[in-house]
């Protein structure tokens, strides 16, 4: 039976996938030029997929 992809990611799994410190991943969520993220019920955050590919997709830049 194949896996299904994760629809809500850790703060770990991002920070690991866009590759920044933990400290400046918490600046842009409080300055709001980071990506949607949930705080649940148990003080935990976390992203959803789609937020953070929505998120990333503003970077990309098309050849000139």
């Amino acid at each position: 039976m194949p896996t299904r992809p994760k629809t809500m990611l850790t703060i770990a799994e991002v920070l690991d996938e866009i590759d920044v410190p933990k400290s400046t991943f918490y600046r842009w969520l409080n300055t709001g030029r980071g990506p949607r993220s949930l705080k649940l019920p148990n003080g935990k955050r976390k992203v959803r997929r789609c937020d953070l590919d929505a998120w990333l997709s503003t970077f990309e830049q098309t050849a000139a």
